[in-house]
Formats: C-alpha cells, structure tokens, sequence
C-alpha cells in the first residue's frame, strides 16, 4: 500500500488522516529530523510540530532531546494496540454516562401517558432495523403460548441469530413456535438448525411451502409484525407494521392455518430442480442488481450463464457476455443447446459476446472509469435500439492472469452492491484461481460486500446444488 492507503486505514483507528502520514513516515525512517518526516509525509513542516504533542500524548511517537530535535515512532503493533484501548475506553465512558443518563432520565420522566397513548394506539410503523429487531425480540420475549412465523429464509437466518436465547427461554416456558418457509434443500442449513431444536425435543416446528410468501410473525393472536413488502429485501430496509388490531390478527391467523396445513415438513421435500431455481431467480432480477458467482466448473459455468443471458433476452433486455476464453465457436454452441438463437441475437444486437481484452484490460491496461464508461455506453445503445434494458455477465479470471487483483478489488468496490448504471450485472469467479492471491480469505470477504447476491455451486461437473444468498 502507498503511504495515503496506509495513512486512510489508520484513520480508522481515531486519529486524523495527516496524523497517520506523519506516524506511517515516521515509522519508515526511524530515528529521523522533523524535516525528513514533512517532506516523507508531505505534510508541511509546520504542522508536523503541530500534529507532534497530540502523537506524544497518545503514546504513538517519543521526542529525543537534543539540536535538531528527532523523533522517534512507536513501533506499529504497540501503536495500533493503544489506539484501540483509547477507543475502547472512550466507547466505555460513553456507555456509563448514557447508562447514568437513562436512570436520571426515567426517574424524573412520567410514562403515564405514553403508556395510555401506546395501548390505544392499533398501528404502529416500525422502520429501522434495530427498531424492527428490537420490536421482535419484545415480542418473543412477551410470548405465553404461541408464536407463529411466515417469513423468507434470509429473514428466518436473522431471526434465529438475533433472537436464539430468548427463543430457548421462551420454549422453556411452553410456548410452541411454528415456522412456514419457501421451499428448501435436502441438506439446507436451515434444516440442520431446525434438527438441533428437535433433538432436544423443543415445541418448535418447521414447514416449507411451494409459493411465494408474505412476511409476518404473530404472537398469542394479540399482536403481529407484518411486513410491508414481499420482496426479498434486507432486514428493515422497507418498514414493518406493528399491530394489536384484533380484526386484522384474525385474517393473519387464518391465513397462517390455511398455509401450514397445505405445507409440507423439510424430510418430505424434493431438491427443486436447479435449472428451475435459477431461472426463477434470473427473471426475479432488477436494474442495479450486482451479483457474484462462485464456481468450480466449466459446466457450472455454462449452465448459469446460459439461464441468465436467455432469461435477460426473453425480458426483451440486451445481453453481453465479457469471456476470457478464446474458443468462441465452443461458447456458440453452449448457448444455441440451452436453447438461445445466437446468431439471430447477434445480428439484431440482443446478444453480444466481447473479449475481455475489449472491455476490461484494454491494450494491456486496466482502468475503473474505461470500464463503468464502457457499461453506461452498453446501456444507452440498449436503450437507443429498444431494449428494455441490458444485463452484462463478466468472467474475472483475467485479472488474476495480468496479475491486476487489487485493481479488481477497487472496480468490485467502486461498482458496490447496487450498481449506479442501470443494467443487471453478474461477476464470475472460478474459485479454482483463488490461489492466485495472497490472501484468498481477504479477497473472497471483498467481493461478498461488493455484491448483493451471491451464488455457489456444488463441486461435481454438472451444476449440481445451487446456495443462493442475499448479502
């Protein structure tokens, strides 16, 4: 990293960014002059002497008497250690004081009449996420006999990480939990959850339905948590609506009855055939969707490419595939037995096959701004030649080759999890080449943050199970 990257990273730890230069520089010179480390840091002279007693003061650089004056950094593991503790402490003294705000405040504050305005109230919108979280971890907490859940398997995975101990402390005291959810995998790890409650015999059931589902959790049919939105989208990002209206836990109770006895329990399930999983999931798709793929096999490779550009060409979309590979006439082929009329596509310019060396390392240099340029003019051509719009598949194998991976790093970064430019976009990365970096664990947490969506295939040649995730 250069001295600014270095320098950013360690403002992160409570210090300002030209501290940091000064500390970074000098760290690099050892025992050096205040002249070296302003033309090292290219901070001016005078305020490195007036950065300096702060960095005394916190402990990350010692003064060594004498004419000239030299300074001297603590080493970085000692000076990232105490920057943390002097976060830490802060955060503590913060905690303490808000805790002996709250006691003051609720002794001289009188709740009688919020407490009559709440229990008259028969709606209330609840719209952040710790809000939404908190509202349920009330509810569970508040439960006496049942408690029944409709939801999506992303909800279900923040559910039962948010709310596990009250969850066990609330079957402790009897009250049945029972739990409706798409339909699942043979080996889903949702059913592998669901098995450790079992086991302890724990009042807490679990059924998969075969339709879309609404999201709503309802508890002693005296209150509900109902979503606003169907749509799969992260937690509290749409707000839920609290209610204690009888009239309206009554239709959702016996909504809920209805769906549980047409579900059907995880043993009894069928692995849904994976073509069908993923086209469902490819014609779901929306403008500004940013997905990663994760694969192992050419097969694989093929089988999602060919449902996501045929699922984006029967939308009326345009559709781009960016190959590292040489061997066209083979990725022809592979498309026109998946059922895509290649040529006619290409000659109308619904489909369009490009070289990596055309779109991403051009005349062998890579660049963030060439590239997103290059996306918004697929775009606007998609656009000009009546296309309802463009969705791209890109294979990232080759900046692994051009060994251009921290480029790739900041492109995956500067795209982010919703695009800017409004096009579908699916990066695709054989896992195999991971190798290829130093630290594969760190790559592979970049780019899950850089996407919204994320698909992994199995290890076999043909497609095998598919794990679809929401970031």
């Amino acid at each position: 990293m250069s001295l600014n990257e270095c320098a950013e990273r360690l403002s992160d730890f409570g210090i300002t960014f030209n501290q940091a230069k000064v500390y970074i520089a000098t760290a690099q010179l050892g025992i050096t002059s205040v002249s070296q480390v302003s033309k090292t840091s290219n901070v001016p002279r005078e305020e490195v002497y007036r950065l300096l007693p702060k960095l005394q003061k916190l402990g990350l650089i010692e003064k060594i008497l004498g004419r000239p004056i030299k300074v001297k950094a603590t080493p970085i593991e000692d000076a990232l250690s105490i920057l943390i503790k002097r976060e830490q402490d802060i955060a503590l003294k913060k905690i303490s004081a808000l805790i002996a705000e709250k006691d003051e405040f609720l002794k001289n504050f009188d709740t009688r009449t919020i407490k009559t305005q709440f229990e008259e109230a028969h709606f209330t919108l609840v719209s952040q996420r710790e809000a939404v979280i908190h509202k349920g971890l009330n509810m569970t907490e508040a439960a006496e006999r049942t408690v029944d859940i409709i939801t999506s398997r992303d909800q279900f995975s923040h559910f039962f990480t948010n709310y596990h101990e009250p969850i066990k402390k609330a079957i402790r005291k009897g009250v049945k939990f029972r739990i409706v959810l798409e339909t699942a995998e043979h080996d889903d790890s949702i059913l592998r959850i669901i098995e450790e409650y079992e086991s302890s015999k724990a009042s807490l059931s679990l059924k998969f339905a075969d339709q879309p589902l609404s999201h709503y959790t309802v508890v002693d049919y005296k209150e509900a948590l109902v979503a606003t939105s169907i749509e799969p989208t992260a937690l509290g990002k749409n707000p839920y609506l609290w209610t204690n209206d009888s009239g309206l836990i009554g239709l959702m109770a016996k909504n809920f009855e209805s769906i549980w006895h047409t579900s059907v329990k995880g043993d009894t399930i069928e692995t849904e055939d994976v073509t069908e999983k993923l086209v469902r999931l490819f014609k779901d798709l929306r403008p500004t969707n940013h997905l990663l793929f994760l694969y192992r096999s050419s097969e694989a490779k093929y089988n999602v490419l060919c449902n996501y550009l045929k699922a984006g060409l029967e939308n009326g979309e345009a559709a781009v595939y960016i190959t590292t590979e040489k061997n066209l006439g083979q990725i022809r082929d592979a498309m026109k037995r998946f059922g895509i009329e290649v040529e006619k596509n290409e000659k109308t310019g619904a489909l369009r096959i490009l070289g990596y060396n055309e779109f991403y390392i051009i005349k062998r240099k890579f660049s963030v701004p060439t590239t997103t340029g290059l996306i918004k003019k697929m775009h606007d051509e998609a656009l000009t030649k009546g296309f309802k719009g463009c969705r791209v598949f890109g294979e990232m194998a080759c900046f692994f080759e051009q060994n251009l991976i921290q480029e790739l790093v900041e492109y995956e970064r500067a795209l982010g999890r919703v695009l800017d430019i409004p096009i579908i976009g699916m990066c695709a990365y054989n896992t195999n080449i991971f190798t290829k970096a130093n630290n594969p664990v760190d790559l592979y947490n970049e780019l899950i943050k850089a996407h919204s969506t994320i698909l992994f295939t199995g290890l076999d040649k043909k497609l095998g199970r598919i794990e679809i995730r929401r970031a």
